[in-house]
């Protein structure tokens, strides 16, 4: 027996996309961690796994595990790539989706397809949160918004505001990427501060519409390109009066394009471009 899977990326954040009913007895964070190593399995830095809703509040429920097997709330280019790999397969046709997440629910929008294998979309993908229990951040006295909290790893004093966009997310705002960022990051990780872990996103403003930003992944360490950590250094610019309401986030891997809407929604816009379609051992 073999699991059918198909590989999509979003500016390089690549995931595997696998219909729940092709998994069998096999374990998620098993199965995870096996497909997703870069030297023994497919390769990726997580997998979606699709289960067809009954249409009442929504379509699909997508499940995100990360490469070492832990769950995500939220996963902003791996829901993305579960999208189009529904289009891809001619699983949905419809303009609208609404993808169901440990996050809530996430609407997205299909705005252009060229040939069956990139795919645009504009996501809903939900208000963040900033109060230190909802992120969550430990913290001496409950905050209504985590703004310059200092922290200490690698034997050096920092500062990150923080904000949850489906997963927490520390941001800590920098003049370049000359520093260890890779180390810190992954220091920061799994800091006593956040108790579920976390994002980490170093960020540049360039201006009010534009932003650099550099990517460690909880559960998957450095990253070309993430929804979330681009939606939180959006998110947190514009919150603390550093940028406007509409920016690029310019990453690595590309650009994706964030607005914090009057509303308090946030959305997301960008592409997953279909790599290949394999079969993984049962």
């Amino acid at each position: 027996m073999t699991i059918p899977f198909s590989k999509f990326h979003g500016f390089g954040n690549d995931y595997i996309v696998i219909e729940v009913d092709a998994i069998a007895a096999a374990t998620l964070d098993q199965l995870a961690i096996a497909i997703c190593n870069r030297n023994t399995g497919a390769g990726a830095d997580g997998i979606a796994v699709l289960e067809k809703r009954d249409g009442g509040k929504a379509d699909y429920f997508c499940e995100i595990i990360n490469p070492d097997g832990s769950r995500a709330g939220f996963s902003g280019n791996g829901t993305r790539c579960a999208a189009a790999y529904l289009h891809h397969k001619r699983l949905w046709s419809d303009e609208n989706l609404r993808l169901e997440t440990r996050s809530g629910v996430k609407n997205y929008k299909l705005i252009e397809q060229k040939d069956g294998l990139e795919f645009w979309f504009e996501a809903e993908i939900g208000k963040p949160l900033f109060k230190s229990g909802e992120i969550p951040v430990t913290t001496d006295a409950p905050r209504e918004a985590i703004v310059n909290e200092p922290i200490f790893v690698v034997d050096c004093h920092y500062s990150f505001a923080a904000v949850n966009v489906g997963n927490p997310v520390a941001c800590l705002f920098v003049d370049d990427f000359d520093l260890d960022w890779r180390g810190i990051g992954k220091a920061i990780e799994k800091h006593e501060k956040f108790p579920s872990r976390t994002n980490v996103v170093f960020v540049k403003v360039r201006n009010r519409e534009n932003l650099d930003i550099r990517i460690w992944e909880r559960g998957a360490g450095e990253t070309s390109s993430s929804g979330t950590c681009s939606a939180a250094a959006a998110v947190m610019s514009m919150f603390m009066l550093k940028a406007d309401r509409v920016v690029s986030v310019q990453a690595v891997g590309g650009t994706t394009e964030i607005q914090w809407r009057d509303d308090d929604e946030i959305i997301i816009t960008g592409r997953a471009d279909f790599a290949y379609d394999g079969e993984w051992p049962a």
